[in-house]
């Protein structure tokens, strides 16, 4: 995987929207991005704003562009450095999961997949009002792999440099 790949599902009472990309950085570096809750503003531009402590069973209040309202997720299914949820709604009404998954690479990249599923019975009566996911997921992901690919070439020149001597 060089470029993000977007792919979107939808039906009458659900939706999926997935994103999957190739990060030149090992898996570390992005895990720690995607866990650092008040770094996310500084390097995604898809959020303004996260209030909490991207923790297992920790709620989250997450501001994002475009929109006053404030979504609070609960963080669950957390594997280091492999995968988490954030999760909001009740079923059968609405519910909203969106799952992170990064996959180690041989030649140290990591495969990052971020996967959005809104369900529910609300869900025929609100999908017209949500957005185009598409450009909101292309642009987190650039962001990630951006952020995380100058992380790692930042690591490899002074790793570099402490194998010269410098």
């Amino acid at each position: 995987m060089s470029a993000s790949r977007f792919t979107g599902v939808g039906r009458l009472f659900g939706m999926t929207s997935t994103i999957k990309t190739n990060i030149r950085a090992d898996a570390e570096i992005v895990w720690h991005l995607l866990i650092d809750a008040r770094g996310f503003p500084r390097w995604n531009s898809t959020i303004t704003a996260i209030d909490g402590e991207i923790h297992e069973g920790e709620r989250l209040e997450l501001n994002v562009p475009g929109t006053r309202h404030t979504f609070t997720p609960t963080v669950s299914g957390v594997v280091p450095r492999r995968r988490m949820v954030w999760s909001e709604g009740i079923l059968p009404v609405f519910r909203g999961v969106r799952t992170f998954v990064l996959e180690r690479c041989l030649d140290g990249s990591t495969n990052f997949k971020m996967e959005q599923r809104f369900s529910g019975l609300v869900f025929a009566l609100v999908k017209r009002k949500l957005p185009d996911f598409r450009p909101i997921f292309e642009a987190f992901a650039d962001d990630l792999k951006r952020e995380a690919e100058s992380i790692a070439r930042e690591h490899e020149s002074a790793w570099t440099a402490l194998r010269r001597g410098a």
